[in-house]
């Protein structure tokens, strides 16, 4: 199994070195290949100098750094579209994710094709866990599926599920959505979540809200009028041949 974890950077000088020795080492023990990729997002500390720092005390690390600062969503994008391995892992470089939980989650990919995290003991203030809860209900709403916790950013998947993604600036919190809406087998799972311990938080609730809005009316658009390829997929026989 060859599998590449991608992780989104933004001003997270003091968090790469650390996060990549506990991906490590929690891959190290695994019957697996795997290399760790961080996606810089053109940062504007030292970022980028503690991604080669990492690179250079460990071949499996990896780093790709964008120009120009294009979002977390084009960050992820990037990773996974510069990536040739089947399967791939995500989560965050702030290190609230736990590197930990991958392993588990790498167990349950002969039964399904998706595995997300949803955070349990969320370390967040009250705001940032009712608007979680509020943009919740509103997905249930709106696009017919409930999932817990789209914004966690702890995942493991296969490739495949990329057919009928596409990138656009929201797609960290949609892609479980658009990936379930494609017919693939989804799972989500309790992951734990950890106090941020260095660096500051680059989202707020307000600045968001509206986009959110936006995004979830677009993906609602998307999910009624997107071809169900896996189901047409089943039933696709070529056609046979005459003596």
């Amino acid at each position: 199994m060859q599998l590449c974890v991608v992780v989104p950077v933004y001003n997270e000088e003091e968090n790469v070195q650390p996060l990549a020795d506990e991906i490590l080492q929690a891959l190290s023990g695994q019957a697996l290949t795997f290399t760790v990729v961080f996606v810089d997002d053109a940062s504007r500390d030292k970022t980028w100098v503690q991604i080669e720092a990492a690179c250079e005390r460990d071949a499996r690390v990896q780093g790709i750094r964008h120009s120009q600062n294009a979002g977390q969503s084009a960050a992820l994008w990037t990773g996974m579209s510069q990536t040739d391995s089947r399967w791939i892992a995500t989560l965050d470089g702030d290190r609230q994710n736990d590197p930990a939980d991958l392993v588990g989650m790498i167990q349950r990919l002969k039964e399904y094709d998706f595995i997300c995290g949803k955070r349990v003991s969320r370390q967040d203030n009250w705001l940032r866990r009712t608007s979680s809860k509020v943009a919740r209900a509103a997905r249930r709403r709106v696009l017919g599926v409930d999932f817990v916790d789209t914004g966690c950013a702890l995942r493991v998947f296969d490739r495949a599920v990329l057919a009928g993604v596409f990138g656009f600036n929201g797609l960290h919190r949609f892609l479980p959505v658009i990936v379930h809406g494609g017919g693939f087998r989804t799972l989500e799972i309790p992951v734990n979540h950890r106090p941020r311990v260095a660096g500051v938080s680059k989202y707020g609730v307000w600045n968001r809200v509206w986009r959110g809005m936006a995004d979830l009316l677009a993906i609602a658009w998307y999910q009624r009028r997107r071809f169900p390829l896996q189901e047409a997929l089943k039933s696709t026989r070529p056609a046979s041949r005459r003596p």
